[in-house]
């Protein structure tokens, strides 16, 4: 979900000037904030650590940016937990994305271990409360080029929330990202024509709508948000406005005009533009659903993500349909798998970065 528009802010009359913010400097505080992206993005050098691969992992897709993850470091393993204290209680209330979130941070760090001639060994455990553990073996020469392209799309990778140019998406570049996202107990379909991308936006309208009306969801995301670049870096965590392609603001004046500017009507306005700006939509299945197969939906999709960068091509989520229970039923019998539970839906597309996120 996203926040504050251009659009909105002028609709309501509200100027930086009425707020007495007027002159505020914007400029030197997201150079700083450049900075610190850059740092926490750079590609891995020398012989780096299991440390410099979490570091990789960190830059994995996770809801609300909250970075629901704890490593634990010992030997030649990683191991990979869920840190249920920064959970999303109310969007997510079984912990689906949580899940999702680990195995997204395991195939980075997978993959970026391969890039390096190291092979990772994933063993995900059992119970309601899975971690995930990484055997790494020792160096071998000679990455495979696939690991490198998908290695070196990590730090680019980012959930590109804005309208995309519509372009169609190649035969060719759609067979590369959905072979990338094979994996075992997970299923992936793709469409492409404009009768199923407005089938699912129906859904995606449907799902917005019931969480918009829900006030300890709107709580939650503004819990989370973060508008000016001095508190994106302090927290180094939560949705910072600019990455989403929206002002930039003292993080006070933020929160005072939020719950002004928030609208069910215009938040489903811009998802059915970014809908019909994009090429396609992707949903992804999982042959179960419980915490095991959340994470190898999240594999799938890192990877799905990740060969969509490589070729120049944005990824976001609208996952209003599989969290919204009131929607996720009837989008199962659209999708012709009513015993299924859904687990994403993503839109892609071509378009110019945003600003990229941050992490702790």
């Amino acid at each position: 979900m996203t926040m504050l528009s251009r659009r909105t802010l002028v609709g309501t009359g509200l100027s930086l000037a009425a707020v007495g913010v007027a002159g505020y400097t914007l400029r030197p505080r997201m150079d700083g904030y450049l900075e610190e992206v850059a740092r926490q993005r750079r590609l891995l050098s020398g012989d780096p650590g299991l440390a410099a691969l979490v570091r990789m992992a960190t830059l994995a897709p996770n809801g609300h940016n909250t970075q629901p993850w704890k490593f634990r470091l010992a030997g030649q393993s990683v191991s990979i937990l869920p840190d249920t204290s920064r959970r999303t209680a109310v969007v997510d209330p079984d912990d689906h994305h949580l899940y999702v979130s680990l195995g997204c941070a395991t195939e980075n760090l997978v993959i970026a271990a391969a890039a390096l001639g190291r092979r990772g060994e994933v063993v995900i455990g059992a119970g309601a409360e899975p971690q995930i553990d990484i055997a790494l073996s020792a160096a071998q020469a000679g990455a495979q080029p696939a690991a490198q392209a998908l290695y070196q799309a990590i730090p680019q990778r980012q959930s590109t929330r804005a309208l995309y140019d519509g372009r169609p998406v190649s035969a060719g570049d759609l067979a590369l990202m959905e072979a990338a996202a094979r994996e075992e107990g997970v299923s992936v379909r793709v469409f492409t024509e404009a009768a199923d991308r407005d089938a699912i936006l129906d859904f995606v309208v449907a799902g917005n709508s019931a969480q918009m009306d829900d006030p300890a969801f709107v709580q939650e995301l503004a819990d989370w948000l973060r508008f000016s670049p001095a508190r994106a870096i302090e927290t180094g965590d939560g949705l910072f406005s600019a990455c989403s392609g929206y002002p930039v603001l003292p993080d006070w004046v933020g929160r005072r005009i939020f719950p002004a500017v928030f609208s069910k009507d215009a938040e489903n306005d811009k998802y059915r533009d970014q809908i019909r700006s994009s090429s396609g939509i992707a949903v992804f299945v999982g042959a179960r659903a419980d915490p095991r197969h959340w994470i190898s939906v999240g594999r799938s999709f890192e990877r799905f993500a990740l060969q969509a960068t490589a070729l120049g091509i944005r990824t976001a989520h609208l996952n209003q349909p599989v969290e919204a229970p009131s929607v996720r039923s009837d989008f199962a019998r659209w999708l012709g798998a009513p015993e299924a539970r859904p687990d994403l839906v993503i839109r892609f597309g071509r378009a110019p970065a945003l600003p990229m996120s941050l992490r702790r």
